[in-house]
């Protein structure tokens, strides 16, 4: 019989006739070939390859080009704030890329913890890193894996594998040399996994890149990250309206010289254009939208580590979830006991008082488990006993323990003997608790063929629902000596226990609003079909269509599997590449995929979704440096909200885009049309510097702050291959825009009729058209916080503050002598001010009456 394994029990020393392991100096020999026990450091950009990438997106040359235009014009204040806004989003996007760096790190320092091995005939602690093949390494409980391992030595050793399979419980190991022939077992033991129970000692067979945790790191190195659809159509749309706005401001510069034969009034008037025309705004609205949705987000508890992915959040249509430590808690929790005089389950009786029939059951649980368990399915034990056996005569913390029989390939259950301190005068009475698979506690109890099928038939039961199942039986005896096996104990069956994984509190809301959203949800996951459906109907998810295993899904061909995705909501028994092979045919029929994960196995699959989504403080580092989204709180309903800030900053930066367009119009048109009928230069840059203070805040805080539409949630994702940019969105913004340049023009055309003589009738044309104009814009921005409902509802406070600066600096515009005269103003009377205010009225009316007419042709905005 073995020695008691206990938690304080350490690595056997080496015996008469065991290997020695490797000399210091082979070891040595063999780092220098072989390299360290780690994945191979990828070179990391320098800050200077880093600045280079960064300013040579076209993106951030346009607003380079935008600052330098402006200093030809000699307005070197706005200059230097747009060189400004080009310095924020080059910071922005340079500290992103460094963070997206640290996933390869922080697998390497997984791989790599410290590592107990024999060199030259010691036992000797070194860093994880030198351990080469042929090391002989000594494991015990709470130990990492520094390497993948062949047993050489096993005494009731279990470790937990969860961050390589996805699998919540314990893995038994067993070493061949202690099989019978015939036999197999699982003999091996892989880098960066945990030993929960026993203790081993174990032959390097690979290290570092060669393990299994370093191909997995392989396969995440190797998954290239693409830019968002909204970033390639945001860059296309600059690009175009820069050439095309350019060519436009050539064109009226040489048409001005031809008709007028003013080359330098032409020269300005095309400059002019040029920055009514270039659309500066658009990648700084693009990026502070991105970022301060990031933010929001980081107030909810969701880190935003990927902020481009923030805005492909509302258009996400199939949300893949991992079971274990995701769906559920990643521990084990006591959920049911039962024995044949009562039943307890931990969900539907979790506040009654657990039944005097079953305190022996649990008692001698308790009694079979060790007091200090690393593994979860006796931690879960030791809980519940606390939980429901308190202030009963059924936890004995003054028992001793006097040996124990440890679980094996040849018997899959455990005892533990113990006495009493009423027994201690009498050392041969002893007491046996003992627990195990229930077909092997059955066999220990000696039970006929009919109890024997009334236990299988419960246990099938149990496991139908998920549930892991364990036998449990107690026996008395009276001796001196032990027998060498626990057959020899007269044990009587006491029942079983049935352990689960528990469902995260807030999954089943979280899934039903996603359904509500229109949101497929699909779960993968490494453990049993039954496990699998059991925890999907506790979710919500359908169960009613048939599973698929990673060996069936090995066995699929592309088109195959692509026949069987469209109604499979279940993977299990699959693999990290079968998590990667699923991501990838889902995005390659057009959907959008959020993937959700907490463990080294996840990563690959998160790095390689839309969006990678990371439990944060459950989840390993790997996962959560692959992932788009970190969930900081693990509260999956955080994935909800967050889903529905991706719709809102999506839905808003239409909003503000309708503005942008409806704005440039008549800046546009009031920079060519003056040429045509023959009138002086309405706009002056000066002008489109003070308009300039009015869109960019307006489209980075008003409407960046207007919350989602109320229904929205309730919808079905947005097409994927919606662009920013559609044909609807264009439609109302240059609807809203060329009515509001007509009635501009009606306003200059009606102030140089009535405008007083006296040679200064064209100035005087020029502020009333730009009072009106910048009024028009103020309405133009009520009426684009919602497309859904009227603008004549209550301000937000950001829209507030907007009105009252933009009031205010015009007033300055307008009644200030020395400001007037820099803007080429002259006032208009009490008359024309009350055409202005007017007009600018009827603009609003004009943007309703659009809103109104496009409300059921254009696609919702988020």
């Amino acid at each position: 019989m073995s020695a008691p394994a206990s938690a304080h029990s350490g690595p056997s020393p080496r015996r008469q006739g065991e290997p020695e392991g490797l000399s210091d100096a082979e070891a040595s020999l063999r780092l220098a070939r072989e390299g360290p026990n780690e994945l191979p450091i990828s070179k990391p950009r320098g800050i200077w390859h880093l600045l280079v990438e960064v300013v040579s997106e076209p993106m951030f040359l346009l607003l380079v080009a935008c600052g330098l235009l402006y200093l030809v014009l000699g307005d070197p204040q706005e200059a230097l704030m747009l060189l400004g806004f080009v310095l924020v989003v080059m910071t922005i996007s340079f500290v992103q890329q460094r963070r997206s760096e640290r996933s390869l790190q922080a697998l390497r320092e997984l791989a790599s913890p410290r590592a107990l091995v024999l060199r030259s005939g010691q036992a000797r602690r070194i860093a994880g890193r030198e351990l080469v093949l042929g090391d002989i390494v000594l494991l015990t409980e709470g130990d990492r894996v520094p390497a993948d391992l062949q047993l050489v030595e096993a005494t009731n050793l279990a470790a937990d594998e969860s961050m390589l399979t996805g699998e919540s419980a314990p893995v038994s190991k067993c070493c061949r040399a202690a099989l019978a022939p015939g036999e197999s077992a699982d003999d091996a033991l892989y880098s960066g996994t945990l030993v929960v129970r026993g203790r081993a000692r174990g032959l390097v067979l690979a290290t570092g890149a060669r393990s299994a945790l370093g191909r997995i790191g392989q396969s995440l190195a190797g998954i290239a990250v693409q830019s968002t659809p909204i970033q390639q159509e945001t860059r296309r749309i600059v690009q175009w309206i820069a050439v095309v706005g350019l060519a436009l401001a050539g064109a009226l510069a040489l048409a001005w010289w031809w008709l007028i034969g003013d080359g330098l009034r032409g020269l300005l008037a095309g400059l002019t254009l040029a920055m009514a025309i270039l659309p500066e705004e658009l990648p700084v609205v693009l990026t502070l939208f991105l970022g301060l949705g990031a933010w929001r987000l980081a107030r909810e508890k969701v880190l935003a580590r990927s902020i481009p992915a923030v805005e492909l959040l509302g258009a996400t249509t199939v949300l893949c979830v991992d079971k274990t430590g995701t769906l559920t808690l990643n521990r084990m929790a006591l959920r049911r006991l039962w024995s044949e005089q009562a039943l307890h389950d931990g969900v539907r009786h979790r506040d009654q008082a657990l039944h005097d029939e079953l305190h022996e059951l649990l008692e001698y649980a308790v009694l079979a488990s060790h007091r200090l368990a690393f593994d979860p399915m006796e931690t879960a034990i030791a809980e519940a006993g606390q939980r429901l056996l308190a202030d009963t005569e059924h936890l004995h913390a003054d028992w001793t323990l006097v040996d124990d029989y440890p679980l094996s390939a040849q018997m899959l259950a455990m005892s533990r003997v113990w006495q009493s301190p009423e027994h201690l005068a009498d050392p041969r009475q002893h007491l046996i608790a003992a627990k195990g698979a229930p077909e092997a506690i059955a066999d220990l109890c000696h039970l006929d063929a009919q109890a024997c099928a009334k236990i299988a038939r419960q246990v099938a039961a149990m496991a139908g629902e998920g549930l892991r199942v364990l036998g449990v039986a107690r026996a008395r005896f009276e001796g001196d000596v032990l027998p060498s096996q626990q057959h020899d104990f007269g044990f009587e069956f006491l029942g079983l226990l049935g352990l689960e994984d528990p469902l995260r509190p807030d999954v089943p809301r979280a899934i039903a609003d996603c359904r509500a959203a229109g949101i497929r949800v699909v779960m993968m996951t490494g453990d049993h079909p039954a496990t699998a459906v059991s925890v999907a109907r506790q979710a919500g998810l359908e169960v009613d269509r048939p599973v698929i295993t990673g060996a069936e899904l090995a066995g699929l061909s592309d088109e195959d599997l692509r026949a069987r995705l469209t109604d499979t909501h279940i993977f299990c028994r699959v693999q990290p590449e079968h998590k990667l092979r699923l991501v990838q045919a889902l995005r390659a029929q057009g959907e959008v995929v959020a993937m959700t994960g907490d463990g080294v196995n996840d990563a690959p699959a998160l790095k390689a979704a839309d969006i990678g989504v990371a439990m944060g403080a459950r989840g390993s580092d790997v996962a959560r440096e692959a992932a788009a989204l970190v969930l900081l709180n693990d509260d999956f309903g955080s994935l909800v909200t967050a889903v529905r800030y991706g719709r809102r900053v999506f839905a808003n930066l239409r909003k503000a885009i309708v503005f942008v367009v409806a704005v440039h119009v008549p800046i546009v048109g009031l920079s060519i049309l003056p040429v045509l009928l023959g009138w002086p230069m309405l706009l002056m840059p000066v002008h489109i510097l003070f308009l300039q203070l009015i869109i960019d805040p307006a489209c980075s805080v008003v409407f960046e702050a207007e919350p989602l539409e109320p229904d929205a949630m309730l919808q079905r994702p947005r097409q994927p291959d919606q662009r920013l940019f559609d044909r609807g969105l264009m439609r109302r913004g240059l609807w809203q825009g060329l009515g509001l340049l007509l009635l501009l023009l009606a306003v200059c055309a009606a102030a140089r009729t009535w405008a007083p003589a006296g040679g200064q009738t064209d100035d005087t044309a020029r502020a009333l058209t730009f009072m009106v104009l910048v009024l028009s814009n103020l309405g133009l921005i009520h009426a684009n916080r919602s497309w859904g409902r009227s603008a004549w509802r209550g301000m937000s406070r950001q829209f507030g503050a907007i009105v009252l600066a933009t009031l205010v600096l015009l007033g300055c515009v307008l009644c200030v002598p020395v400001v007037s005269r820099l803007f080429v103003f002259a006032q208009p009377g009490p008359a024309l001010l009350l055409v202005g205010i007017g007009a600018a009225g009827l603009s609003l009316l004009w943007f309703e009456l659009v809103k109104w007419a496009l409300r059921s042709r254009v696609a919702p905005a988020g």
